[in-house]
């Protein structure tokens, strides 16, 4: 026997390699792994749990919530009505005149606007009760060119003085403020009939209550001479009415009287 020989390892059992190592057995249909070896490593699990979401369906909110909104949006457009035709109906009477608001100031041109409080004196409870609040205003006629007081409440714009100022009033700070004057009035007519009544006002500051009394004033001083003047006219044509009578009734007694 050679070296060679003696030097190559022995291999008892060596089947030839030509001829396959499996058998039948081997590559028979059974799996080698089963169903548990794949769940250890998450592979089997996470199919069974999809398969079971599939099955009862996602009921997260967010989903949940698309699901009943894309819905409620599919029946909203099945229950949607057609657009019908415009349909245009004409007015039976058509209002073609405007109503114009008359404030009786119109003829009148305004010299003073001051807001403040004004109280009227009640004689029965001896107290000042406020009658309002709001824009105080002297108002110049355009054409006699008397002027007149005029306050309206605010909001309202309802009435609560409204007379002229005459010669014979007297205007007199309130002893309680140095805001605030006082005055009669022998014919208000801001109720409707003319009303003797005791008013005083009382403005913001001491400043506003002089630039008021020296309006009022100077009012006063023009409807001075406007008023003499209507007097004097009205009593010169009282003497011409009465002289006209006088010489109307003399002439009648000089008539001479016809006998029958």
């Amino acid at each position: 026997m050679s070296s060679t020989e003696n030097t190559e390892p022995k291999v008892e059992g060596l089947k030839d390699e030509s001829k396959p190592l499996a058998t039948s057995s081997v590559f028979s249909s059974k799996p080698l792994a089963s169903s548990s070896v794949f769940s250890m490593f998450g592979g089997g699990a996470k199919k069974e749990k999809k398969d079971e979401d599939e099955d009862r369906g996602d009921v997260s909110g967010s989903a949940k919530a698309q699901r009943e909104a894309a819905a409620a949006a599919k029946g909203d457009d099945e229950d949607q009505v057609p657009e019908s035709e415009d349909v245009n109906f004409e007015p039976v009477h058509k209002l073609t005149e405007q109503v114009e608001t008359v404030t009786h100031e119109e003829s009148e041109e305004q010299v003073f606007n001051m807001r403040c409080k004004m109280f009227k004196f009640v004689q029965e409870s001896r107290e000042w009760k406020e009658r309002g609040t709001g824009p105080l205003r002297l108002l110049k006629h355009k054409e006699n060119g008397k002027t007149r007081l005029v306050m309206r409440r605010d909001k309202t714009l309802k009435v609560c003085a409204n007379h002229y100022i005459t010669p014979d009033m007297k205007i007199a700070p309130m002893s309680t403020s140095d805001r605030a004057w006082l005055w009669n009035v022998a014919a208000d007519v801001s109720e409707g009939e003319p009303e003797a009544i005791t008013v005083s006002v009382r403005l913001a500051n001491a400043e506003n209550a002089q630039q008021f009394k020296d309006a009022w004033l100077k009012a006063q001083k023009e409807n001075e001479a406007l008023f003499g003047k209507e007097e004097k006219e009205a009593e010169e044509g009282e003497a011409a009415e009465t002289e006209e009578e006088s010489k109307t009734a003399k002439e009648k007694e000089e008539e001479p009287t016809t006998s029958s």
